[in-house]
């Protein structure tokens, strides 16, 4: 297919045969697994996911993509979602899901936060992005990487980045360095937030202005009680904050009617 990538749906198309394989590799589809792909393309990861599984669900925007999809000879074994990935609901697919994708890089933190809100319904996800989101992401406390995105996705997932990817292996190249993640799904693993809406919002507002002290970006949301009580030194900025202790704050906060 004669296919110039299209730059508001963020489209760089892997080709790179060697990484394909580690990919497919790395996400191991078995025959009756419930797998989704974001963003298939024309087919890099589609069509070895085919040869590997029964059924493969799929989602794409670009109209144009979709009937080349349907003229494949593994589109027997497709449904094909028409629409924006943002606004999908993943529990229309029912049972435990593997996500997989090579996602647009220009909704890639968006998309995160929206499938996190589906983490019970998902075992694992291998994605490709940008391999400075993927370095956030996986990021530990006291890293410059480090930061409000580490903690919420962390909250729902272990992460790893797995395979990095060079600009060549996509066409067109994009301007920079990508990565693969595998996130496997492990809610409450830094602890269980008793109301996760004040903790989400406890972690925007921790992390608003990064070079300020966890004292001044909590000024009125904790005191230095709060902050000791939760073991966390009032004078830290908050990337030296664990996400342990984060989910700690948050709970006191709330059994203390400080929302």
């Amino acid at each position: 297919m004669n296919h110039t990538a299209r730059k508001r749906f963020g489209q760089n198309f892997l080709h790179d045969t060697h990484i394909i394989h580690a990919i497919i590799q790395a996400i191991n589809p078995q025959p009756d697994d419930i797998v989704v792909e974001i963003g298939p393309g024309l087919g890099a990861l589609t069509r070895p996911l085919c040869t590997c599984l029964k059924h493969l669900a799929v989602i794409e925007i670009d109209r144009d993509i979709i009937e080349y999809l349907k003229n494949q000879p593994f589109a027997d074994k497709l449904t094909i979602y028409s629409g924006d990935v943002l606004k999908f609901d993943f529990a229309q697919i029912r049972g435990t899901k593997k996500i997989v994708g090579n996602l647009p890089y220009n909704i890639s933190t968006p998309l995160l936060f929206h499938l996190a809100h589906y983490a019970d319904e998902i075992s694992e996800m291998h994605f490709m992005l940008q391999k400075e989101v993927v370095s956030r992401m996986c990021a530990e406390p006291n890293s410059k990487h480090y930061g409000r995105l580490s903690v919420a996705l962390q909250y729902f997932f272990a992460m790893e980045e797995i395979i990095a990817v060079p600009p060549t292996a996509f066409d067109p190249a994009p301007k920079v360095d990508s990565a693969v993640v595998r996130m496997i799904t492990d809610i409450g693993r830094i602890g269980v937030a008793h109301n996760f809406n004040h903790f989400s919002q406890l972690l925007t507002q921790a992390f608003s202005m990064r070079r300020k002290t966890i004292r001044n970006n909590l000024k009125g949301w904790a005191d230095d009680d709060d902050l000791l009580n939760a073991g966390i030194e009032p004078s830290v900025r908050p990337e030296n904050i664990t996400p342990q202790q984060f989910v700690a704050l948050s709970n006191d906060l709330v059994e203390k009617n400080k929302v």
